[in-house]
């Protein structure tokens, strides 16, 4: 059964076009890469399904509902209460400790802050990050400031995580340990994971890959990707 769907889906920037008719399905519990050249549509398509583009014809679905019809209220409510997020530099807010930062998402929801900032913690131990708790994003290293951002995409139990190059600022040895955390911790709670990356080591992490040419979907294949 697919979760997230996009069918024809149409969006220029201007006179430019970024996607040209994508048709996308992503099943539930499934990681799905996305990838693609630079200036492909990869990112504007990820953009779309998560509801923060809205496109200029076709549809997009989530769990069989139009989210390209609701306004932008509906698509905040649908980002915070079912959609969790990784983006390639973290995007920390800079004036909060690594746990406000991950409780971020419970606060917003409105659970109270105590309850938000005890189930933060629980990921410290999680992924590594024990004693990190108070610092800001500015005392973390590039790897720390992930994990903490990956903490803070699935501290909701999001039924889907988009995750937009999320070890481009990394090195390789602390984006693989970052993927191995995301890929783990997602299949641990059932989240639907659509990943974008131009990197076929972290694509390598997925149960499907697809690549985006031109501003449409196509299945990857050796030919697709000459």
């Amino acid at each position: 059964m697919s979760i997230l769907e996009a069918r024809g889906v149409v969006l220029s920037f201007g006179e430019t076009p970024a996607l040209r008719g994508a048709d996308l399905a992503v099943a539930e519990g499934e990681l799905l890469a996305i990838m693609g050249p630079s200036g492909s549509g990869k990112s504007t398509l990820l953009h779309c399904l998560a509801g923060i583009l809205v496109p200029d014809a076709g549809e997009v679905r989530f769990a069989g509902r139009r989210i390209d019809r609701l306004g932008e209220t509906g698509r905040s409510a649908l980002r915070r209460d079912e959609f969790g997020f990784v983006f390639q530099f973290g995007q920390l807010v800079p004036e909060l400790s690594a746990q406000e930062n991950v409780a971020l998402p419970l606060l917003l929801s409105g659970v109270r802050r105590a309850a938000a900032v005890s189930e933060a913690r629980t990921w410290f131990a999680r992924l590594g990050l024990d004693g990190l708790e108070e610092r800001r994003s500015g005392e973390l290293s590039g790897g720390q400031a992930q994990r903490v951002a990956l903490a803070r995409g699935l501290v909701a139990r999001p039924r889907v995580l988009f995750a937009d190059e999320p070890t481009g600022a990394l090195d390789s040895l602390t984006g693989e340990h970052v993927m191995d955390l995301l890929v783990g911790a997602a299949r641990e709670q059932g989240t639907t994971v659509v990943l974008v990356t131009h990197e076929p080591r972290v694509a390598a992490y997925a149960g499907r890959e697809v690549i985006v040419r031109d501003g449409k979907v196509h299945t990857l294949t050796a030919e697709a990707i000459a």
